[in-house]
């Protein structure tokens, strides 16, 4: 690896640190609200709690049968969890080049990592198509929905290209790969790409709202 690229590689480092410290203030300024208080009285057969619903709750992003959305259309669930799967690898790639090359070396780690950066990359295509052609979907999009979906999806294809560290042609893809990582990371947390930071807390107050009400976790009859 050259100086140079070791230099690119460094500094998506530095920006995940500058993320990762924007995210704490944030979430510090999230923690400074009080919650208010449950204004319905406990309601149900008692058979269901706040505690078992907010972790009900959480969880719901891995039970895709618990919703009628995700039942119905297990392709759309089936490409988030790709996407998202790409998006880990594609971080861990920044570290495991400049740190933990050895593990490329590793049979059948190249082909892994490139069918899920790869996988990621066809669905950011695929999103990119349904959100300009479905015209519900133009009707709540803003600029950085497509700014930020056509970003992941470019970042995604250049992982691809760096995942078995050719440089017989140069290193042009593998810094392009670390100077994208570099603006993503920097740029997130001021995109709409942020909510994942949100889902826990929204998880955990609709779930303890639900558990209340005696909703979640559903019950089914025998």
């Amino acid at each position: 690896m050259s100086e140079s690229l070791h230099f690119a590689a460094t500094l998506s480092h530095v920006a995940l640190l500058v993320m990762g410290t924007i995210y704490f203030f944030r979430i510090r300024w999230i923690l400074s609200f009080k919650a208010g208080k449950e204004r319905q009285a406990p309601t149900g057969k008692g058979t269901t709690d706040p505690k078992a619903s907010i972790w009900y709750s959480i969880a719901n992003v891995i039970m895709p049968w618990a919703m009628e959305s995700t039942r119905h259309k297990w392709v759309l669930y089936l490409q988030f969890v790709i996407f998202h799967l790409g998006v880990i690898a594609a971080i861990g790639l920044t570290f495991i080049i400049p740190y933990m090359p050895g593990l490329l070396a590793v049979p059948g780690m190249v082909g892994l990592l490139q069918a899920v950066t790869g996988g990621a990359c066809i669905v950011g295509v695929i999103r990119i198509i349904r959100r300009v052609g479905s015209v519900y979907i133009r009707a709540i999009s803003s600029p950085d929905d497509y700014f930020s979906l056509l970003l992941l999806t470019v970042w995604f294809f250049f992982a691809y290209l760096s995942v078995p560290m050719d440089t017989s042609g140069g290193e042009g893809h593998m810094m392009t790969f670390f100077h994208m990582t570099t603006f993503f990371l920097v740029y997130v947390p001021f995109s709409k790409i942020s909510h994942y930071l949100y889902y826990p807390f929204t998880r955990f107050f609709l779930g303890k709202t639900m558990g209340r009400r005696g909703v979640w976790p559903a019950s089914h009859a025998s």
